[in-house]
């Protein structure tokens, strides 16, 4: 932000110092800038690539920003502030001021007697001394939007364990609609009284003394109440529906962020089926919470306004009333644990369907190939039939339930009239007359639906509660969520350092890594080689943080890896595996996946790094055509270059091939090894590979054998010194070495002359 003049604040014409040279920034950058310096207040060290823009604004809003630091770990909210309270935020943290050219700058102090506040320039540092700007100027350049950022000092919602307080905690989020909801309920509750007592009034005074007036004067009443109630009906209904989507919005994206941030170890020891069954229960717990809990909460209300009527019409039929209630209660609450038995066997039995049907749908091309639809179809008639055993268990189970209360349901709703008449007809002086036995039969079934309903919700909260346990399985594993969001994010050059590594996977009984200790410096393209299984592939998972608890220390231009936030880690690294997979979308859309918003030039580069650009362009569509899902309308080795062109297309400092080239045929293997020495130029390549030969031109190869480093060298060196690269050489070179000492044996021949 520059000075301001005499009249202004002038904030999007913002500079940047650097070595001397000045660069303006966009307004839209300032206001980023302005973001990531009050976060940093607090500790947090925003990455800019993290921000995602909302389609349509030239600048981030308020609200933007504060999902962008929320999603960090901090505590934002966005809010529209006048002036006079403006001055009042005494010894706040620093608040950023959303100007009119989509700019923002810092307020980082107040002076209530002298009306002035203090800014300091986002592009300048904490020691820049801050500019006094009073309410004439600050208007010609405030939007009045604030964005208010402080640290969360609690367990972060994204860490929460998912149980009862978990879901309680999120619809006391919804304070303001529960606030509405409840006043609502109570007025219609209180409006559903009034026509009972008209009832009972035309019963025992119109109808008995034949007036016309009063019926006309209790219909124009009636009139009037009956279009508040619809009226408030109304309000009520959207301001639940508005609330039921919102804790739909906000239960789905926890989930979905609460899936993504479990690290990736967690998933290679899942069965994929299972474990998307088992996080689909979350939508039980939803629907409970926006359907039947909803639905309860909302009938208590009627239950207390309306019950000390009843006792007020009738003492003796209230209390036959709720003890028919608590009955029914009872009987809910004998079969609650077998009907959970049930109920957890028929949830357990339907993930296995879903896990089959997913297997089955994953592998077609495999059912298909080997004709194993018989087979399929065999395990598939014996999981459904499993599945229908106990579907139809636990209908039985809760139809005798159901079919024990219904006489009690009955008497509620048909047995109290009869009872009501009784004591009308033989004791007089009871005050039952005619009229307050209709309007006791208009209230009593209004009271006896949220006892009934309350008892029955008992079942609910327990199929709830086997959900929330099955979800709860996989959502409330360990994540990588502080990892992701803390850290040290240093500039990356790309020199490792292995020191005393040792690992083991979890649940492994040997070590995959035994004291491993080598360094390379930055620009080094270093190659792995081995046998199966002698630990390339643990190396290559050691450096993009996918496995973190090992003994020693691998640092990264001198920085531990388990101190460098994990996201700047794996954006810094550009990755290629044996099975790359594609999404759904264009081949533009892949290779920018990391990158959104490159431009066309960059693709197209990237596509030629990767050898992939002859094949693109040999499509219809070019860079525009359409990838199937499985990626079944290209072929593995287009896949595999699309998945090279991706990383390279990163600019990554460091880069991991592993197999890179395996599914490539020959003339496009040495297409993109021509291509690996302008790849690797100013940035460090780790290449893992069984074709010794697509690693000759290494500067370093590193030899591996069942977790232990054998040797490093070049290829000469290692081809002189270690046996094994030695004999992995010769298995895969041997015909040539057999042509060349053919060759030589020929030459070494004597010629016969004639005459000889």
């Amino acid at each position: 932000m520059d000075q301001p003049d005499k009249g202004s604040i002038q904030s999007g014409a913002g500079q940047s110092n650097n070595q001397g040279k000045t660069q303006k920034l966009s307004p839209m950058m300032i206001r980023l800038r302005a973001t990531m310096a009050a976060a940093k207040y607090h500790g947090v060290d925003l990455d800019i690539r993290d921000f995602a823009a909302e389609p349509g604004e030239n600048s981030p809003s308020p609200a933007t920003l504060a999902r962008w630091l929320n999603s960090q770990g901090l505590i934002a909210k966005g809010m529209r502030l006048k002036w006079r309270y403006l001055i009042r935020l005494y010894n706040s943290p620093p608040i950023v001021l959303m100007f009119k050219d989509g700019s923002a700058g810092l307020m980082v102090g107040v002076n209530p007697e002298k009306r002035i506040v203090f800014l300091r320039d986002p592009l300048k540092g904490e020691g820049e001394p801050p500019i006094p700007v009073e309410e004439i100027r600050l208007r010609q350049a405030w939007t009045g939007d604030i964005l208010l950022v402080k640290r969360n000092k609690n367990l972060s919602e994204s860490e929460d364990k998912i149980d009862f307080k978990w879901l309680f905690k999120m619809v006391l989020r919804e304070r303001a609609s529960l606030r509405d909801i409840s006043i609502s309920s109570m007025i219609i509750s209180i409006l559903q009284i009034f026509p009972a007592f008209i009832v009972m009034q035309v019963v025992n005074r119109v109808v008995a003394f034949q007036s016309m007036a009063t019926l006309i004067s209790i219909s124009g009443l009636l009139i009037v109440l009956s279009f508040y109630e619809i009226l408030i009906s109304y309000a009520r209904r959207e301001i639940t529906n508005v609330m039921a989507t919102r804790l739909d919005a906000r239960i789905s994206i926890h989930t979905y962020n609460r899936l993504l941030s479990l690290p990736l170890e967690f998933f290679e020891r899942q069965q994929a089926g299972r474990l998307i069954g088992k996080v689909s229960q979350i939508y039980q717990v939803r629907d409970f919470i926006t359907g039947r809990l909803m639905t309860t909460f909302l009938d208590m209300f009627t239950l207390i306004v309306i019950l000390p009527f009843l006792f007020y019409i009738s003492v003796i039929l209230a209390w036959l009333t709720v003890v028919a209630a608590g009955l029914i209660g009872l009987i809910v609450v004998i079969f609650i644990k077998p009907l959970t038995y049930y109920y957890s066997n028929r949830i357990e039995a339907e993930m296995t369907r879903g896990s089959a049907m997913y297997e089955t749908v994953a592998g077609i091309r495999t059912v298909k190939t080997l004709a194993l639809e018989p087979s399929r179809r065999r395990d598939w008639d014996n999981i459904v039939a499993e599945v229908c055993k106990w579907r139809l268990s636990t209908t039985r189970m809760q139809n005798w339930p159901e079919t024990l209360v219904m006489p009690l349901d009955f008497f509620i709703n048909r047995g109290i009239i009869l009872i009501g008449a009784f004591i009308c007809i033989t004791n007089p002086t009871a005050g039952v007359d005619a009229g307050a036995i209709v309007a006791f039969m208009m209230l009593g079934g209004r009271v006896a639906a949220p006892l009934v309903g309350l008892a029955k919700l008992m079942t609910v909260i327990t199929e709830v509660e086997t959900s929330l346990v099955q979800a709860g399985e996989i959502l409330n594993n360990p994540t990588e969520t502080k990892a992701l969001t803390t850290g040290l994010r240093p500039k990356i050059i790309g020199a490792l350092s292995f020191e005393n590594i040792n690992f083991t996977y979890p649940g492994g009984s040997s070590r995959a890594l035994k004291d491993l200790s080598f360094s390379i410096p930055a620009g080094t393209m270093l190659g792995l080689v081995g046998r199966s299984g002698s630990g390339k592939s643990t190396i290559t998972r050691l450096l993009q943080g996918v496995s973190r608890n090992y003994e020693g220390f691998l640092r990264l231009d001198g920085v531990d890896l388990r101190e460098i936030n994990l996201t700047h880690l794996r954006r810094s690294f550009g990755v290629v595996l044996q099975d790359n997979f594609l999404f759904r979308g264009t081949i533009r859309d892949n290779i920018t996946a990391g990158r959104p918003g490159l431009t066309m030039e960059k693709v197209i580069w990237a596509a030629r790094m990767a050898g992939a650009e002859e094949f693109i362009e040999r499509m219809p569509a070019g860079y525009d055509t359409f990838i199937e899902e499985g990626s079944t309308n290209i072929s593995g080795g287009q896949r595999q270059r699309l998945a090279i062109a991706r990383a390279v297309i990163l600019d990554p400092k460091l880069m991991i091939l592993d197999e890179a080239t395996s599914a490539l045929d020959p003339e496009s293997e040495a297409l993109v090894n021509a291509n690996l020495e302008r790849i690797a130029k100013g940035r460090t390549m780790v290449i893992v590979s069984h074709r010794l030969s697509s690693l000759v031109n290494c500067d370093q190869i590193l030899v591996m054998d069942q977790g232990e480093m054998q040797a490093i060298g070049t290829h000469e060196q290692l081809l002189e010194t270690c046996e094994i690269y030695r004999t992995l050489w010769l298995q895969q070179n041997r015909h040539v070495d057999e042509r060349r000492h053919s060759k030589k044996n020929e030459a070494q021949k004597p010629v016969i002359t004639e005459g000889t």
